[in-house]
C-alpha cells in the first residue's frame, strides 16, 4: 500500500493547499468519472446495485411498517450518504489513474481497513448530522402535523398540498433541510476522498472540505446541485437509475478532488 494509504500517521503534519474551483474541473471531472466507469463497468456497477438495493429495503420497509415520518426522512436523507458509500469508487479511480491493476477484493481490502483509520470518524459525524436530520422531521411532524392523521403516503401528501399546517411543514422542513444537507456536503464532498488519499485527521478534512467550498462556493455549490438532480432523476424510475448514476458521481467526485486538493510545497 501506499505512503497515503499508511495505517499510522507520519511524525510531520501533511500541509495542503486548496485551488480555487471552475466549472471547467466539474466538466472534466464528470467526464473522467464516466471514463472510469467504462474502464471498470462490472465493479462499479456493483457498487451502483448495492446503493439502489440498500435504498429499496429502506424505502419499503419502512412503507410496510408504516412509519411515514421514516420514510420522509430517508427520501430527503437517502442522497446524502453517498459520499460514505462511495469509497470504494474513489479507490478504484486513483488506481485507475495511476495505471494500477487491481481486483474487487483489493478494493474491498482497502475499505475495511478504513476502520482503523480517520474515516470511522467521519462516519460517526455524518450520523450525527443524519440522526439530527431523523430528530428535526419527527419534531416537524409534531409541531405542524398532530392533529393530522397520516397513516398512509396517499395521506400525507393530502395533508401537505391541501393544508396550512401541511404547507408550514414542507416549507420549515426544506429549509431545515438544505441547511443539514449543505453542512453535510460541505464537510464531506472533499473531506471523504482526502482521508481516503492522504494521512490526516478527520478535522482537517473537514476543514478542508469546508475551505474548498468557502473559496468556490458557486462552483461547488454547482457541483452539490449536480448530485442532487441527477440522483433525484436516478430515484424516480424505481431506483434503476442508481445503479449507473451513482458509480459515476462517485468517480467524479474522487477527480474533482484531486484536482483541487495537493500537498503544499
Amino acid at each position: 500500500m501506499e505512503a497515503g494509504q499508511q495505517e499510522h500517521y507520519s511524525a510531520q503534519p501533511i500541509k495542503l493547499a486548496v485551488k480555487t474551483a471552475t466549472f471547467e474541473d466539474v466538466k472534466l471531472a464528470l467526464r473522467a468519472g464516466a471514463q472510469d466507469f467504462l474502464a471498470r463497468p462490472g465493479l462499479s456497477l456493483f457498487f451502483g446495485l448495492f446503493y439502489a438495493l440498500l435504498g429499496a429495503v429502506l424505502l419499503s420497509g419502512f412503507l410496510v411498517f408504516q412509519q411515514i415520518w421514516f420514510v420522509v426522512l430517508v427520501s430527503v436523507g437517502f442522497p446524502l450518504v453517498a459520499p460514505f458509500l462511495a469509497a470504494g469508487l474513489y479507490e478504484m479511480s486513483r488506481r485507475l489513474g495511476r495505471s494500477e491493476r487491481f481486483t474487487a477484493s483489493d478494493i474491498f481490502l482497502v475499505i475495511f481497513k478504513q476502520q482503523r483509520r480517520e474515516f470511522g470518524w467521519m462516519a460517526f459525524v455524518v450520523l450525527f448530522v443524519f440522526w439530527i436530520w431523523a430528530y428535526q422531521v419527527r419534531l416537524l411532524f409534531a409541531i405542524f402535523l398532530q392533529w393530522q392523521s397520516v397513516s398512509s403516503m396517499d395521506g400525507l401528501v393530502s395533508v401537505v398540498l391541501t393544508t396550512s399546517e401541511g404547507a408550514g411543514f414542507l416549507i420549515v422542513g426544506t429549509l431545515v433541510g438544505a441547511f443539514l444537507a449543505t453542512v453535510l456536503y460541505s464537510i464531506t464532498v472533499i473531506g471523504m476522498p482526502l482521508l481516503l488519499d492522504k494521512d490526516v485527521d478527520f478535522v482537517t478534512a473537514m476543514i478542508t472540505s469546508l475551505k474548498t467550498v468557502h473559496n468556490s462556493p458557486l462552483v461547488m455549490l454547482g457541483w452539490g446541485a449536480i448530485i442532487g438532480a441527477l440522483t433525484l432523476l436516478a430515484v424516480a424510475p424505481l431506483l434503476l437509475g442508481v445503479i449507473f448514476i451513482f458509480p459515476i458521481l462517485g468517480h467524479a467526485t474522487w477527480h474533482l478532488y484531486e484536482r483541487l486538493v495537493h500537498e503544499a510545497e
